[in-house]
């Protein structure tokens, strides 16, 4: 027993105990508070070594307790007031340039002001600026008196003699005419009813006369100017059929939707009509203007660079986004204003119970209409009525009233432009044309032969006696 004390006795007196208080005072390095490290039981006290250049502490710099380095804080500059950026020699460039607006000649009579265009925007697509605006430079210069601020009315020309000058027009009709066709509009109005389908969907009923009328209304803001090849120095209405025969063809090819093409060939005569364009750039007009209708219209469009191949690159990517841009400046970016003759005859369609046949033929028509320029004086409406009323003509049917209210047209007014259309068809080279190739096919109901056919077997006025 005495022996197991002895050592239990010279093991407590070897243990180290952290309650124990130490034999030793403990040494800092460091006599702050706010630096106090980990205490050192060392009866020796360190001195501190001569900071030397081999070490890695920078000048001013002091080292702490645990060993790490503090440097001294430097104080902040005041910042500058604010100063305009023009101040300094070295200016930075915008992340995008800023758009320039239009610039403003100021003549010595102070009386016209003219807006000028972009020059890069005017020459990257080789046209001139727009006649409208050169004709009246001329007159300001030649006359001092004039301005643009007039009644509406050009130089001393009335309304009366540009109408009598327009010998081309064969939509006029003389006032005995327009007051026949007023009073049998008024009638069939009052008397038709209209039977509303309100479970019909894709019409909605409730809306459908608003939609009609906003449509009916725009109808003029769209419109290209018929006689714009009277300005154009290089091209003219036969390489104006070859385009748009083309634009058929790749419409065809990457199965787009109708009224893509409409939406194309509108954007193609509006800026033709404002825009002098040499022959070169004629077809990146035409690929430039399917290339925005497709972006506006389809779900799926066809990248930039497949409209690249279709020209089989006769045109870059960025000139084609060149003229895109161009373009859209030049229409006011006025797309969605424009509606094709296929929202027409879907209303028009309600009056045969939307007749598959008649749709199909009347479609075939419609896009005919687009080779032939005298047909830029109609609008949407009209050109859907036509077709819907020669194709009714062709099948055997009638113009009855119900075709009368939806499409809005009589017969008389109709009749000029289906003798436009028959005479069309009955050209010696209409099957070379690629509508009728397009037609031709069994999906279509074979229309462009039936068509062609009747046209040949019916020359003449005597069908629409």
């Amino acid at each position: 027993m005495a022996t197991r004390q002895t050592a239990r006795r010279t093991v407590r007196s070897t243990r180290t105990d952290e309650n124990s208080i130490p034999t030793q005072q403990t040494v800092r390095t460091k006599s702050s508070l706010s630096n106090l490290g980990p205490a050192q039981r060392s009866t020796v006290v360190p001195t501190k070594k001569p900071v030397t250049a081999s070490t890695n502490v920078k000048a001013g710099a002091k080292r702490t307790a645990l060993g790490g380095v503090v440097t001294n804080i430097v104080k902040a500059e005041p910042r500058q007031p604010l100063s305009s950026r023009t101040n300094g020699t070295n200016q930075t460039r915008p992340i995008a340039p800023v758009p320039q607006r239009a610039k403003v000649a100021v003549y010595a009579n102070a009386e016209l002001a003219v807006p000028e265009e972009d020059e890069d925007a005017v020459s990257e697509m080789d046209v001139d600026v727009r006649r409208e605006i050169d004709t009246k430079r001329d007159l300001a210069i030649a006359e001092p008196g004039f301005t643009i601020e007039d009644d509406g009315s050009s130089g001393d020309m009335s309304e009366e003699e540009e109408e009598e000058e327009d010998d081309e027009d064969w939509l006029r009709m003389t006032e005995e005419e327009s007051l026949e066709v007023a009073q049998q509009l008024h009638q069939v109005r009052s008397t038709f009813q209209d039977e509303v389908d309100l479970y019909d969907t894709t019409m909605v009923a409730e809306y459908a006369d608003d939609i009609f009328q906003h449509m009916e209304a725009l109808e003029e803001s769209v419109m290209p100017n018929p006689k714009y090849m009277n300005f154009q120095t290089e091209i003219e209405w036969t390489m104006r059929t070859t385009l748009i025969d083309w634009l058929l063809q790749v419409h065809l090819r990457y199965h787009m939707l109708p009224e893509t093409l409409w939406i194309a060939v509108n954007i193609v005569d509006r800026f033709l009509s404002v825009r002098v364009v040499s022959l070169v750039k004629l077809q990146l007009v035409g690929v430039t203007a399917m290339f925005i209708a497709a972006k506006y219209e389809e779900i799926l469009a066809p990248s930039v660079d497949e409209f690249v191949f279709m020209t089989e690159n006769g045109y870059t990517k960025e000139e084609i986004l060149k003229g895109e841009r161009i373009i859209l400046q030049t229409l006011d970016f006025t797309i969605s204003s424009y509606c094709s003759p296929y929202s027409w005859v879907r209303k028009i369609s309600k009056a045969d119970d939307y007749d598959i046949q008649t749709r199909t033929l009347s479609k075939f028509l419609m896009e005919v209409t687009l080779l032939d320029h005298r047909f830029l004086r109609c609008k949407a409406s009209m050109i859907a009525a036509i077709g819907m009323y020669l194709a009714r003509k062709m099948l055997g049917g009638d113009w009855n009233e119900a075709f009368i209210y939806y499409s809005n047209f009589t017969e008389s007014q109709l009749i000029p432009g289906a003798m436009l259309l028959c005479e069309r068809l009955v050209e010696d080279d209409f099957e070379s044309v690629y509508v009728y190739k397009k037609y031709a096919n069994k999906k279509f109901l074979r229309a462009s032969t039936f068509a062609r056919d009747w046209a040949q077997n019916h020359s003449g006025a005597g069908w629409c006696e």
